[in-house]
């Protein structure tokens, strides 16, 4: 190939590789998110033509807008889920150490959709996504990996095993530390309050109260199902209060769930604690103020974790060998005390 004299400019290298100026910017910038044909036809036109944009090396990282994009509703507006806000303060404050900042944008489905990915990609907004809110079928992982847009996951990538970019709190876990908490306080009988069937993280928790029953020989007391909102929660806390009776207790899949149970206790004028044992999870403000027990997810250690592995795939680095697992730990507040008096 002859090599023009002079200069080289960036639509010099365009024209000659066939490609736009905006493909050959993201050959330099962001290669992931060329397809592999292309970018070693753009790589070769650049060093056969001697093309160097000046201070190479430092640009390919200033160049990058530093954005890390979390979709606001992933955790879900539509669902009440109190551990949206907190989730992002972490990314936020975590952000920097990291070398980037947060970067929200929204929907008002009730799942995410790829819609808001796709514009934040095409407007090159972010260089990379944190995704919550992950579920059986998620078509955001393969999206993303199809158009070489670095992610990592709050919530393991269900049915997809060959995916380790996640981090996830260990519900199963949790919900046995919450039963084993119960058993200890002197309760005898222990339901469960969770959600309908079909949700990933609603079936682990379920099946972690029913492990710990299991391992305390003890066996499972009744079980209640509602939504995650607070009239279905009330109305569904009604009808588990009126088969499990006084003097037991109920592990929730959520503080929610936890409020809605403590609701329908008070209004039969039961005693929280005394009368009916209740541990929530995830620890929420809402878990505070009604001095409900309940399982506090680490969420500073996840997104700190999820940062890390987001800056380490932009710098080109190869993905996790096995997702993280976090542990929770239960806070006990006076809904899961037997003693009368207790704060």
């Amino acid at each position: 190939m002859h090599v023009m004299p002079g200069r080289i400019t960036i639509r010099e290298v365009a024209d000659a590789a066939g490609v736009s100026r905006q493909t050959v910017s993201n050959s330099l910038i962001h290669p992931e998110r060329v397809k592999a044909p292309t970018l070693e036809r753009v790589r070769r036109v650049i060093d056969e033509l001697g093309y160097r944009p000046s201070n190479a090396a430092q640009t390919l990282r200033s160049q990058r807008t530093g954005a890390v994009g979390f979709e606001l509703n992933a955790t879900g507006a539509g669902h009440r889920n109190a551990v949206a806000f907190p989730f992002v303060l972490a990314l936020s404050v975590h952000a920097a150490a990291h070398g980037s900042h947060m970067v929200t944008f929204g929907t008002h489905d009730a799942r995410p959709l790829l819609a808001g990915y796709q514009d934040m990609v095409r407007g090159q907004l972010v260089d990379a996504f944190i995704l919550a809110d992950t579920h059986p079928g998620d078509p955001r992982p393969q999206w993303l990996d199809d158009h070489r847009v670095p992610y990592a996951a709050f919530g393991r990538l269900w049915g997809r095993p060959d995916i380790t970019s996640w981090a996830d709190v260990d519900g199963h876990d949790g919900v046995g530390q919450a039963v084993r908490h119960l058993v200890d306080a002197g309760y005898d009988r222990i339901g469960f309050f969770g959600w309908p069937s079909g949700s990933a993280v609603g079936d682990d928790r379920r099946a972690g109260w029913a492990d710990a029953l299991d391992a305390a020989g003890m066996r499972p007391g009744p079980e209640g199902v509602s939504s995650q909102r607070l009239q279905p929660a009330l109305e569904a806390g009604r009808a588990l209060l009126d088969r499990i009776g006084k003097g037991s207790a109920i592990v929730c899949a959520s503080d929610l769930l936890a409020l809605g149970l403590e609701r329908a206790a008070s209004e039969r004028g039961w005693r929280i604690g005394p009368d009916i044992g209740i541990v929530g999870f995830d620890d929420s403000a809402l878990a505070e103020l009604a001095g409900i027990s309940s399982v506090a997810q680490p969420l500073d250690a996840v997104a700190d974790h999820l940062l890390g592995v987001v800056h380490e795939r932009l710098a080109g680095g190869r993905a996790p060998d096995t997702g993280a697992l976090f542990q929770p730990r239960l806070v006990a507040r006076a809904s899961s005390s037997r003693d009368p008096h207790a704060p």
